[in-house]
């Protein structure tokens, strides 16, 4: 790990001041991806900002009839909280689904949003990454792919966001506000929020070099049944190859998310309208143009059967009742 100064912040505006005046400056809050990415040299941050400390960690009610979750609400808070438990389900059942309870404790929800993405020669700094150093080339079109992405990816990166709750939070049109060190304050639909990779790879988000996340905020629940299935190669601490986040109704109709399949939650809404068909016909609309290697061509056809499955328990459900 290479050297670095810090500083523990007290105020957004002091966060904010701080990373437009230092080069090189990040935040730091749970620190379970960042610390490691330093660990490793793949990330090497000049000054760390902490902000612990930052008012950012409650969930409120909204005037409209949501909720609001601080940048800094842990994922153990966020998916032990009861409104979300009873209102937002999908979200519970995608945090308790990543992770260990250790890092649920650590990790906060704007930190989770901001975990970079995933490829196994992104971590090799011996190879060559465009996400790590633009213009280098991407070792993994010609190398190990298996669980890297299959749509949304580019000639210069098919590395995989990795997030369980982007994912769950892409399903119920959530928004992102932040605020930077002038003090202005803007508010990014999710589905606008992580970039596609194109020709720069190394921006993943739409944040700006001095913005703060201070806030998810959620729409008034949706209703209906609410998945969350993540297929994995192994039953737990694993990432997902497919994972399938819905919001399903007696009617047929709903809405579906996708997982561990592009460089950010990938939701496609008018394959949604194919859910009075078959998951078949929404994962042909939902991947529509996607390019998979040889090794990970079978996230295509594992997308569908875990749509499937979750469309046939709601339908167990709802005949139960």
């Amino acid at each position: 790990m290479r050297a670095f100064t810090y500083q523990r912040v007290a105020a957004t505006a002091e966060a904010t001041a701080a990373l437009a005046r230092i080069p090189g400056a990040k935040l730091l809050a749970g620190g379970t991806n960042l610390l490691d990415l330093m660990k490793l040299e793949i990330e090497a941050p000049t000054h760390l900002i902490d902000i612990r400390d930052l008012d950012l960690a409650r969930i409120e009610d909204t005037a409209a009839g949501g909720l609001r979750i601080g940048a800094l609400v842990s994922n153990t808070d966020l998916a032990s909280d009861a409104r979300i438990k009873r209102h937002y389900p999908v979200i519970s059942r995608a945090i308790v689904s990543g992770a260990t309870g250790q890092l649920r404790n650590k990790a906060s929800t704007a930190g989770n949003l901001l975990q970079r993405n995933r490829c196994p020669y992104f971590y090799d700094t011996d190879q060559p990454c465009n996400k790590r150093l633009p213009g280098s080339g991407c070792s993994a079109i010609d190398g190990a792919s298996r669980g890297l992405a299959v749509i949304g990816t580019s000639s210069a990166c098919i590395a995989t966001y990795p997030g369980d709750l982007a994912v769950a939070l892409r399903l119920l049109d959530a928004e992102i506000e932040t605020v930077d060190a002038a003090g202005r304050t803007r508010t990014l639909p999710i589905a606008d929020f992580h970039r596609l990779p194109g020709d720069t790879p190394q921006i993943e988000t739409a944040l700006q070099p001095s913005e703060l996340i201070t806030a998810v905020i959620l729409p008034p629940p949706l209703g209906g049944r609410h998945f969350y299935l993540k297929v994995r190669d192994r039953a737990s601490y694993a990432f997902a190859l497919v994972s399938v986040a819905a919001v399903l109704h007696p009617d047929r109709t709903g809405r579906i998310a996708f997982g561990g399949v592009a460089p950010k939650p990938w939701r496609v809404e008018q394959a949604e309208a194919a859910l009075q068909d078959s998951a078949e016909a929404v994962v042909s609309i939902a991947f529509d143009g996607a390019t998979p290697t040889e090794q990970n061509a079978f996230k295509v056809p594992l997308a569908a059967r875990a749509l499937a499955s979750v469309i046939a328990r709601a339908r167990e459900s709802s005949d139960a009742v």
